[in-house]
Parts: C-alpha cells; sequence; structure tokens
C-alpha cells in the first residue's frame, strides 16, 4: 500500500504544481523527496512517514495561499486519507507538514521527531547552493521584487507575521534566511551537505557584489 499510495500522491502533485514558477514546482518536491530518501538511508525514521511528508511539505505553503501558516498539513491529511493512508501515518505526516516551514530569522524550529528533522532539513538543503540561488531569483522574479539594492539592509525578524510580509529585495534574503540555514540544518548528513552549499552561496555573493562595484 505504501508505496501504492506514494504513486497516486506522486501523480496528482505534478499535476497540482506543473506550471510553477517560482521555484516550488514539482521538480522541488521531487528533489526534497530524493533528499529526504538519501538522508532516511543515512540518518534512519520511518520511511514512508518522512516521505509523504517530503512530497507534501508545500502542498499549501503559506507564501502562496495567503500568508495562512498551519493550514497544509490539514489539507496534506485529508488528501492521504481520501487515499487510503491510515490515521495515524496521515497524523504524523500532519505534524511535519505543519512545522516545515522557516519562520523568520529569530524564530526558533521546534520539529520534535527524526521525521521531521529530516524532511525539514531535505527542503532547506534545496533553499542552498546553486539551486537555492536559481530559486531565489525566481521567486523574487515572481514576485516583481528587485535583485538588489544597496540602500536596503536585511533584516533578521523575530516573527513569522514580519517575515512573510516582507517584500525586500532578493540579495537580502540570503542574509535573512538562506545563509543561517547551515547552522540550522539537524542531521550530521545534512550538514555535510550544507556546508558544501553554504560556501557556495559566499562565493556566489562575493562575486555578484564584485561585478556590482566594479566601477567603484
Amino acid at each position: 500500500m505504501d508505496q501504492k499510495l506514494i504513486s497516486i500522491i506522486i501523480k496528482l502533485l505534478k499535476e497540482q504544481f506543473k506550471d510553477d514558477a517560482t521555484g516550488h514546482d514539482w521538480f522541488h518536491i521531487q528533489r526534497v523527496y530524493e533528499n529526504a530518501c538519501f538522508l532516511q538511508a543515512k540518518e534512519g525514521g520511518n520511511k514512508t512517514v518522512i516521505e509523504l511528508a517530503a512530497l507534501l511539505h508545500d502542498i499549501s505553503d503559506h507564501k502562496f495561499n495567503g500568508g495562512q501558516l498551519n493550514i497544509g498539513g490539514q489539507i496534506g491529511y485529508e488528501l492521504l486519507r481520501k487515499n487510503g493512508c491510515s490515521k495515524e501515518t496521515a497524523s504524523l505526516v500532519k505534524e511535519i507538514i505543519d512545522v516545515v516551514s522557516f519562520k523568520g530569522a529569530l524564530v526558533k524550529d521546534n520539529p520534535k521527531t527524526l521525521e521531521a528533522k529530516i524532511v525539514q532539513d531535505a527542503d532547506r538543503l534545496d533553499a542552498m547552493g546553486a539551486i537555492g540561488i536559481a530559486r531565489a531569483f525566481a521567486f523574487g522574479g515572481n514576485k516583481n521584487r528587485p535583485i538588489y539594492d544597496p540602500n536596503i539592509p536585511p533584516i533578521l525578524h523575530d516573527n513569522f507575521e514580519a517575515y512573510s510580509k516582507s517584500k525586500s529585495h532578493t540579495v537580502n534574503h540570503f542574509y535573512e534566511k538562506l545563509l543561517l540555514l547551515k547552522d540550522r540544518l539537524h542531521t550530521s548528513t545534512a550538514k555535510k551537505i550544507g556546508q558544501q552549499r553554504h560556501e557556495y552561496m559566499l562565493t556566489y555573493l562575493e562575486q555578484f557584489k564584485n561585478e556590482w562595484n566594479i566601477n567603484r
């Protein structure tokens, strides 16, 4: 039943996210799923719960549903139950979906289970490195945000509301989130991967600013 259910969910998600242009498309979901499977193989945890939560982690992201933070879990739960998933497994997946999102630089993470930590790590790895850079600018362009404005400094938000309403330029997003992720990964496997991706982002930003200031 597990593989049949996963196949059903994959088919539904491919259709729902096929036209996304924000960096949260089906291929993002697929990468997070594959990251999660890799981490689970190294770190352990309930394989079925991890796979389903990784697939459904963006089923109703607050960035696209009007800022509602914790409705994705319920939508994921209902979708799973509708397709034959047990109440116990669906409940565990719901809990993970509701804690995965980054909620602000100064807002603490609170995943309590290994499964939740693995899914959060899997998602955050996809926000780092070369792919993370590409996704950041795709999202910024989709939301009509400037690439960079040196006169607007980054803000380390201390609550979700302020973070979710921020409309700053894309380069600030590196300092408000992406460069903070290295120290907010949980598993040893993700930390090793994240270190290299973090260093790549630093190199990119150094090059970006060198080119920006070429005549100064």
